[in-house]
């Protein structure tokens, strides 16, 4: 066999054991009115990236939410799904008080604050009690809003990422105000940090970026 066919093997054996990054960017969602939903996303001041409308009839539009990796998709002729129907769409906030705030400025009905009774209350009503989850744990409390057409959106509120699901070696923050936040704790943690030791530190920039990766990667924090 010659090398560059095993290198094309090697290659294509590569991507099937899954090392070709797939990143997902934009999701669907059914509207039956393109402008009204336009200017509902745009009033949100998330960021308009494409409006694009075709002879055929075809027109997509996209938005991106503040900080976020991931767009939504609308338009006409672009899916065959009813109007609303897309649900479950989560929206992750380090301050989920202050993400709410910023939406009924907006002129957008939100529900109270509420964490899951039972788990996947978030997804109904029922279930659903009146306030942040009493231990403050990361994933456990939300609120709830719909667009328009009835498409159903969650707010996370996310401050520490589980086990695994962050790489340390690559911790990045989607905005400021989560990057603010992160150091707000990492500070507060540090002061605790130096009341243990009976010293002021003067590392403590390696201490914080220490402690605010192993924050977002779910692993033991620094004490």
């Amino acid at each position: 066999m010659s090398t560059a066919a095993t290198r094309s093997q090697d290659a294509t054996t590569g991507a099937h054991a899954g090392n070709v990054d797939m990143k997902l960017e934009a999701v669907v969602i059914p509207v039956s009115d393109v402008d009204r939903a336009k200017a509902f996303y745009g009033n949100l001041g998330w960021r308009l990236d494409a409006d694009f409308r075709f002879d055929n009839g075809f027109r997509v539009v996209q938005f991106t939410p503040h900080g976020s990796g991931g767009s939504i998709q609308f338009g006409t002729k672009v899916t065959s799904a009813a109007p609303g129907t897309a649900q479950g769409l989560y929206l992750i906030v380090s301050d989920i008080e202050a993400a709410r705030d910023d939406l009924v400025s907006h002129g957008v009905e939100v529900s109270e604050v509420f964490h899951a009774g039972t788990p996947g209350a978030q997804f109904g009503m029922d279930g659903r009690l009146s306030g942040p989850e009493p231990g403050q744990r990361s994933y456990r409390t939300f609120a709830s809003f719909s667009d328009p057409d009835g498409n159903g959106w969650l707010l996370q509120e996310v401050t520490a990422r589980l086990p695994g699901r962050v790489d340390s070696a690559e911790t990045a923050f989607g905005s400021a105000s989560d990057l603010s936040s992160a150091l707000r704790r990492a500070e507060a943690a540090h002061g605790e940090h130096e009341k243990r030791t009976g010293q002021k530190d003067a590392n403590w920039p390696d201490w914080y970026a220490a402690y605010m990766a192993a924050e977002q990667a779910g692993t033991e924090l620094p004490t």
